[in-house]
C-alpha cells in the first residue's frame, strides 16, 4: 500500500503595500488595495507549496520609500524578529524601499530570520545569489529614478519660482491658500501692518514681542485636517524676525538667493518693508560691534536645560556690575517656560567652562600649541554649546573644530568620538543669585523682635515685587509704587532684599543676625557671595 506524499510545508506570507502621497486614499479601492490584491493572487497561485497570506496587514500609505521610518515596516519587522513570518511579499521592490544601503539592511534583517523576499512582478528568490544580484540591479535602477525624479521636482519648482509662482509650503502671516492660489486675509493683513509699524516704533524685537502680547496680537490660527490646532500663541523673537524679513509680504518670491516678482498681491508698501530692513541691518551691526567688546564668552552658545538659549546681561551695584546669563522666556515674561535655572552667575559659570576645556586638552586630546591662550578663541574655536542643569553642565563640542584652517580630525583627533560632550559637576546653589549671590554678615548677636519683623516683611515684599516684574503683572518699579501707594524710591531701595541670601533669612528668623543690622542698611549694603563670613 502507497504512503501518502507528506503535506507541504506552510509558509507564512505576509504582504506589504506602499504609497508615497495620500492622494486618492479615501478612495473605495486605493493603490494600496490594488497592490494587495495582486499579491494575494500571486500568493493563492502558489498554494501548492504551502503558502498561506497572515491576515494583518502592513500598509503605509502616503509615505516615501527614501527611509524606512515607516510604521507598518516597522510592524513587519518586529514580526519578522519575533519569527511570525517566513516570506515577504510585495507588488515591486521600491515599494518596499527605492534605497539600495536600505534595501542592503533589510536582506541582513531577512537573512538572519530566514524569511524569503518576492516580487509579484520581478518574480526571485533572495535565498540565492542570483536573486540577491538580480535585486541589486533593479535598486539600483529604482535609486537612480527616484533622483531623477527628484531632479525634476527640483527643476520644476526653480522654474516656478522664477516666475513668482507659488508652489506650497508655509503661507506667511497675512495670507491664505484658497484653491492653491494665496489670497490676502484682511484681518491677517492688519495685524501685519501693525507688527511692522509698531517695530519701528519699539526699536527691537524683543520690546515688540512684549508690546504684541500686551494688544493680544498672536499668531495666525489654523485648523489642520486631522482636526488639530496650529498658531494661536504669542510671537516669539525668532518668528518675528522671520516675519520681518519675509519679503512675501511685498509681493516677490525668494529663490536661492534671487529675488522674482510674484503672482499673489502685496499687503506691506514698500517704503514701511525697507524703512524695517534698514533698522534691522542696524541693529545687526551694532550687536555684532556689542559682541565683540562684551565680556560675556559664552553668548551665543550657552541654552537652559529645557533648550532656551541664555542671554547676557548685568547689574549694578554701588558701582560694581555683577554679570550673569538669564533665559530667554524669562526675559519675554514667560518665566514658566524656562529651565530649572532661570539665571547664573557669569563670572562663576565661565571659569567653570573655561577650565574643564583646558583640563580636558591636558590629557593630551589635542596638541598644546593648538590651544589658544584667550578664553574667547578657546569657546569660539572648540564649543558648539552649553547646557545648564540643576547638578551638571553639559560641553558640547565641536565635531569640526578649526585651528589655521585645519579641523581636528585633521589634527589626528576623532572629535565625534572622544570630544563629543564633558560633564561638569555643577550644584544648583551656586547659581541660585540673580544679581550676583548675596552674603550674610558675620555678627550673630541677638536683635529685636520689631526689627526681625521689619526686615521679614520688607523681604517677603521684595520677593513680591521681583516676581511681578518677572512674571510681567508689573511693568516696572514705578507700577509697584503706584499700586503700594509708596514713593518709586521707595520701591527701588527695598527691591534688592529680594536677592538675601538663604543662610542670612535663617539668622534673621533666628534673631542671631546682629543688632545692628535694619531694613536699610541692608538693602543699601548686600554683600555679593552667599557663602563669605
Amino acid at each position: 500500500m502507497k504512503s501518502k506524499p507528506a503535506p507541504p510545508k506552510l509558509f507564512r506570507c505576509a504582504i506589504y503595500t506602499r504609497k508615497s502621497t495620500e492622494h486618492n486614499l479615501d478612495l473605495e479601492f486605493n493603490s494600496l488595495d490594488a497592490q494587495r490584491e495582486a499579491c494575494e493572487a500571486y500568493v493563492k497561485s502558489q498554494a501548492h507549496e504551502g503558502w498561506r497570506v497572515i491576515p494583518d496587514h502592513y500598509d503605509d500609505g502616503g509615505l516615501s520609500g527614501t527611509s524606512l521610518d515607516r510604521p507598518a515596516l516597522q510592524t513587519l519587522l518586529a514580526d519578522i524578529r519575533a519569527r511570525r513570518v517566513d516570506i515577504v511579499v510585495v507588488y515591486k521592490v521600491d515599494r518596499l524601499t527605492r534605497a539600495l544601503g536600505d534595501f542592503a539592511k533589510l536582506v541582513e534583517v531577512f537573512d538572519e530570520h530566514s524569511v524569503s523576499f518576492v516580487s509579484v512582478t520581478q518574480s526571485f528568490n533572495t535565498t540565492s545569489s542570483m536573486g540577491r544580484l538580480t535585486l541589486n540591479m533593479l535598486l539600483s535602477f529604482a535609486q537612480f529614478e527616484r533622483e531623477v525624479i527628484g531632479e525634476r521636482v527640483r527643476d520644476k519648482i526653480a522654474a516656478s519660482k522664477r516666475k513668482g509662482i507659488w508652489v506650497g509650503g508655509s503661507v506667511p502671516q497675512g495670507y491664505a491658500s484658497v484653491n492653491k492660489r494665496v489670497v490676502i486675509v484682511p484681518e491677517d493683513a492688519e495685524k501685519v501692518r501693525t507688527i511692522f509699524r509698531r517695530y519701528l516704533e519699539v526699536g527691537s524685537i524683543a520690546a515688540l514681542a512684549q508690546d504684541l502680547e500686551r494688544q493680544g496680537i498672536r499668531t495666525r490660527r489654523q485648523v489642520l485636517s486631522n482636526g488639530k490646532i496650529r498658531g494661536d500663541i504669542p510671537f516669539g523673537v525668532g518668528p518675528l524676525h522671520q516675519l520681518l524679513k519675509n519679503r512675501f509680504l511685498i509681493g516677490e518670491v525668494v529663490y536661492r538667493g534671487e529675488v522674482h516678482r510674484g503672482e499673489h498681491d502685496p499687503i506691506l508698501d514698500r517704503t514701511l518693508f525697507n524703512a524695517v530692513q534698514d533698522k534691522l541691518a542696524a541693529q545687526a551691526v551694532a550687536r555684532k560691534n556689542k559682541l565683540r567688546g562684551s565680556p560675556a564668552i559664552l553668548m551665543g552658545r550657552i541654552f537652559d536645560d529645557r533648550g532656551n538659549r541664555m542671554s547676557p546681561t548685568h547689574s549694578n551695584k554701588q558701582g560694581v556690575k555683577y554679570r550673569y546669563y538669564v533665559s530667554h522666556p524669562v526675559v519675554q515674561g514667560h518665566k514658566a517656560r524656562g529651565g530649572a535655572l532661570a539665571r547664573v552667575p557669569g563670572p562663576e559659570l565661565e571659569a567653570a567652562v573655561v577650565a574643564a576645556i583646558r583640563q580636558q586638552f591636558q590629557q593630551g586630546v589635542v596638541d598644546s600649541e593648538l590651544i589658544p591662550n584667550g578664553d574667547r578663541d578657546l569657546i569660539e574655536r572648540y564649543v558648539d554649546h552649553i547646557i545648564v542643569k540643576p547638578d551638571a553642565i553639559e560641553i558640547r563640542w565641536l565635531s569640526t573644530a578649526r585651528h589655521d584652517g585645519h579641523s581636528l580630525r585633521d589634527q589626528g583627533v576623532e572629535p565625534v568620538e572622544k570630544l563629543l560632550m564633558t560633564i561638569v559637576p555643577w550644584t544648583a546653589s551656586t547659581l541660585g543669585a540673580i544679581k550676583g549671590v548675596l552674603v550674610a554678615p558675620r555678627e550673630r548677636t541677638v536683635m529685636k523682635s520689631e526689627t526681625r519683623d521689619s526686615l521679614l516683611q520688607a523681604i517677603a515684599k521684595a520677593r513680591a515685587w521681583i516676581d511681578d516684574l518677572v512674571d510681567g503683572r508689573a511693568e516696572s518699579f514705578a507700577e509697584i509704587a503706584r499700586r503700594e501707594k509708596k514713593v518709586e524710591r521707595h520701591v527701588r531701595l527695598l527691591a534688592p532684599l529680594a536677592f538675601v541670601s538663604p543662610p542670612l533669612v535663617c539668622a534673621i528668623i533666628e534673631g542671631s543676625a546682629g543688632p545692628d543690622l535694619t531694613t536699610t542698611s541692608l538693602a543699601s549694603s548686600l554683600p555679593f557671595q552667599w557663602d563669605r563670613k
